[in-house]
């Protein structure tokens, strides 16, 4: 989490409402699983539905919600419709989702490195890399 949120969130603040919603919105597991399947590109519902393994119908309600939360946005070529994220910051709640559930799960592998920014009490410092990698852990965190 970045150091500066303090300076422009404020607890009273609107943001924290929508913001909640987003994380309501990311809560459901189809759409949790959606939003991984178009972090490498733009996908068809069809391309969608196989890789979240749901009903094509399904998967075309959940994108509905996604699209009108501005979350993903649409390419049409024909009759063919086609998602893609709107930015970056779906896949990094979930990636940074992911990464608390590696340590919730408790084994003794964590795929990512400790990522914080300096002065924020927590985690082993700032990484060189922001790619996952495995990690052992030899003690308690």
């Amino acid at each position: 989490m970045s150091a500066d949120i303090a300076e422009w969130v404020d607890p009273s603040d609107d943001y924290v409402s929508v913001a909640v919603e987003i994380f309501s919105l990311l809560a459901d597991a189809t759409r949790f699983r959606i939003v991984l399947s178009l972090r490498e590109g733009e996908l068809a519902v069809g391309e969608i539905a196989e890789r979240v393994a749901k009903p094509q119908a399904t998967v075309s309600q959940h994108l509905a919600k996604l699209r009108m939360s501005r979350v993903v946005t649409t390419r049409h070529e024909g009759a063919r419709v086609y998602y893609r994220l709107s930015n970056d910051h779906a896949i990094e709640l979930i990636r940074v989702a992911v990464y608390q559930a590696e340590h919730a799960v408790g084994d003794d592998t964590v795929r990512h490195s400790h990522h914080h920014s300096a002065g924020s009490g927590v985690g082993n410092g700032p990484s060189n890399s922001t790619r996952p990698r495995t990690i052992t852990r030899t003690g308690a965190n």
